[in-house]
């Protein structure tokens, strides 16, 4: 699954980066803290390793 923005792939970073103990899930907050919940490792791989430079700054309709 691609991300849809510059904002969803940065907040599936740093979803990852809780997931693989690189940063503590208390820092999480908002999109990312429900990306942590909710998708696994592999998922959020996919989205944080998607191409930033023809997204949007944020999704259409957030």
């Amino acid at each position: 699954m691609d991300a849809k923005s510059k904002a969803q792939q940065q907040a599936a970073g740093a979803a990852l980066a809780a997931k693989r103990g690189e940063q503590d899930k208390s820092d999480l907050q908002g999109a990312s803290r429900q990306m942590f919940d909710s998708m696994s490792e592999s998922e959020l791989e996919d989205m944080a390793s998607t191409n930033r430079s023809d997204l949007p700054e944020t999704a259409e309709g957030a």
